[in-house]
């Protein structure tokens, strides 16, 4: 949310996996400009070309390549930069000269044509975005790679080209020619338009220049707890400037914070800063209130920038202190882990006693609680992971909601008539209002939205969270003395908890998008179990010497596949796994969770 541009690292040997599919897509969808690093190309198995027609079929990107390996897998030593037309080659481990810096050598005789092959596909995929590049190229004129680096450079920023580095990070082959590429092709500050937001006292859209002289807008993008100095709220600066010792203002949640002080964070070492402007990154101390996704501006000139959105938990389990002196201990770690984290959540069970916590998966969990013990100092015991459903309706109903409440002085009377509907999958919580005629007056409209909200909360069947449903009010009635806001929240909430049960409610279950990369011997074995867990198979082919399988899989099926996955196939497949979406439970299985959740 906060780049202006970012490094893509592939590995040679697996290519496009699954997660970088998913943060490629939200690169584009925020049109952040890359480069792309092939790495592991010392590992046996490396392919470089086939990993770039990988990222150009599955990515739809149109990459340039600005260099090519000499050499892959054992044979890996050095790299040719099409651009100069120049190869550097790194000596081995042994002998004085250390690894990672290259000599450069005259491009072996066999691959000279390929270097000439590619560097010309570079200049007739770059020339198209510079017209003095453009001329050059057609009048057969000398292009200097000035020229080339120049267009490149514009190309990239407007987000239209992928620049294609390689090495090897371990073996530090590469890694200097890469960074060079950060200076050489992304965008510096200066570079990127200015950032839209909404003045919260007028709604309209604002703009913030990357420019000192303008008013400070900055937003909160992670926060950290540091032992010795406490919580870090790290910003992005996007205009203006601020000073240790000023105070910001957080239109997010309407508070006035003071910055204690400034730190430019370098991995395991900081540096104290006097100021912050346009373009810079860092960490403040003292900003008790504010979180991640919150925008922090000058009071006089207010704006709010587009939020950050996380994608609900799928995972739950409990956890419960093992001793009285530890309860405190867990209460307070807890916060701090999710005011790092927002999409670790916690809550308490009142019907158990118990403290869930969810996340994304089971190895987020396995950390979160890692870092209780070994970081917070934390002794507790910790259930199995579970599934975290959700619950959704399947007929419309019309439902009524009367809470009326007669005590000695003033009443409380609020009535409300609602249709509960279902939603298409991933629409959420819709409220409508279709009241006419003043049936109820405007002021308690809000009240009975936020009754009905927190209604969803807990479901009907099981207490899950409801989602995927919309409520229209339609008609109501009020009490000129006795009628209030909180009578009309808790007839909002009555209704929908009466209108839950009468409406069908069903289960939903995380579906997980699987992947796995197996030798083809063990292809039948693996399709048969992923047969057994529910899944359904999407594609599978070839990739190498290896076959991959896509597919679709219930979480509740796929707790310790890891170590199935490993048994089944001497530990020679490899696997990952990600949220997909929620689709309903069969009947039959839900009938089992039930009698299971109701004991």
């Amino acid at each position: 949310r906060v780049l202006d541009g970012c490094i893509v690292i592939f590995c040679a040997v697996g290519g496009v996996q699954p997660q970088t599919e998913t943060v490629w897509h939200q690169a584009d969808r925020y049109g952040i400009p890359r480069i792309t690093f092939i790495n592991k190309l010392d590992r046996i198995g490396a392919d470089f070309f086939h990993v770039v027609k990988d990222i150009e079929e599955k990515l739809e990107a149109k990459t340039v390549l600005v260099e090519m390996p000499l050499g892959e897998g054992e044979t890996f030593e050095g790299i040719i930069d099409l651009i100069n037309r120049k190869c550097y080659k790194y000596s081995s481990d042994e002998g004085d000269k250390p690894n990672d810096e290259p000599e450069e050598v005259p491009i072996p005789e066999k691959h000279i044509s390929k270097v000439e092959e590619y560097r010309e596909s570079l200049l007739e995929k770059i020339a198209e975005y510079d017209d003095k590049l453009l001329h050059k190229y057609l009048h057969n004129e000398e292009i200097t790679h000035d020229d080339i680096k120049r267009t490149i450079r514009k190309a990239v920023i407007a987000a239209k080209i992928i620049p294609i580095f390689c090495g090897s990070s371990l073996q530090n082959r590469g890694v200097k020619f890469l960074l060079d590429g950060v200076i050489d092709y992304l965008p510096s500050p200066l570079d990127v338009p200015a950032i839209e937001g909404v003045n919260p006292k007028t709604e309209g859209i604002e703009e913030r220049k990357p420019d000192k002289r303008e008013s400070f807008a900055a937003l909160s993008f992670k926060i950290m707890t540091d032992p010795h100095v406490g919580k870090l709220t790290f910003v992005r600066v996007y205009s203006g400037e601020i000073k240790k010792g000023d105070f910001v203002f957080n239109p997010t949640r309407n508070i006035r914070e003071r910055i204690g002080r400034i730190l430019h964070m370098h991995a395991n070492k900081r540096e104290q800063l006097e100021s912050l402007s346009a373009g810079d990154i860092a960490a403040m101390v003292g900003l008790k209130n504010s979180t991640t996704g919150d925008t922090l501006c000058d009071e006089d000139a207010l704006i709010i920038l587009e939020a950050i959105h996380f994608p609900e938990p799928v995972v739950s389990m409990a956890i419960e202190p093992k001793s009285r002196a530890d309860e405190d201990k867990l209460v307070n770690s807890l916060a701090k882990l999710a005011a790092e984290d927002p999409t670790f959540k916690t809550n308490y069970n009142k019907e158990t006693g118990q403290t869930i916590i969810s996340g994304m998966g089971e190895l987020h969990l396995e950390v979160i609680t890692d870092r209780l013990l070994r970081e917070f100092q934390v002794k507790a015991n910790i259930g199995k992971p579970q599934v975290a459903y959700k619950e959704t309706i399947i007929k419309s109903v019309k439902q009524d909601g009367k809470y009326i409440k007669q005590t000695g002085g003033r009443g409380q009377y609020g009535d409300v008539k609602i249709i509960i509907s279902p939603l298409d999958s991933g629409k959420g919580i819709e409220f409508v209002n279709s009241i006419k005629g003043g049936a109820i007056p405007r002021e308690y409209i809000h009240a009975i939205e936020q009754g009905v909200r927190e209604s969803f909360e807990i479901g009907a069947l099981l207490g899950y969270q409801v989602v995927d449903v919309k409520v229209e009010l339609y008609d109501g009635s009020f009490h000129e003395v006795d009628s209030s806001e909180v009578a009309f929240k808790m007839a909002g909430s009555l209704a929908i908890r009466e209108g839950l049960k009468k409406a069908n409610p069903v289960l939903l279950e995380p579906m997980m998008k699987v992947e796995i990369m197996c030798p083809e011997r063990f292809l039948g074995d693996i399709l048969a179990d992923l047969n057994a867990r529910r899944g359904k198979i999407v594609a599978i082919g070839p990739k190498g010497k290896l076959q991959v399988i896509k597919g679709v899989a219930p979480l509740s099926e796929m707790f310790g596949y890891a170590t199935s996955l490993r048994s089944l196939t001497q530990g020679m497949a490899t696997y990952s796994m990600e949220m997909s979406h929620y689709q309903r439970v069969p009947s039959q299985i839900e009938q089992k969770i039930i009698e299971k959740v109701s004991g």
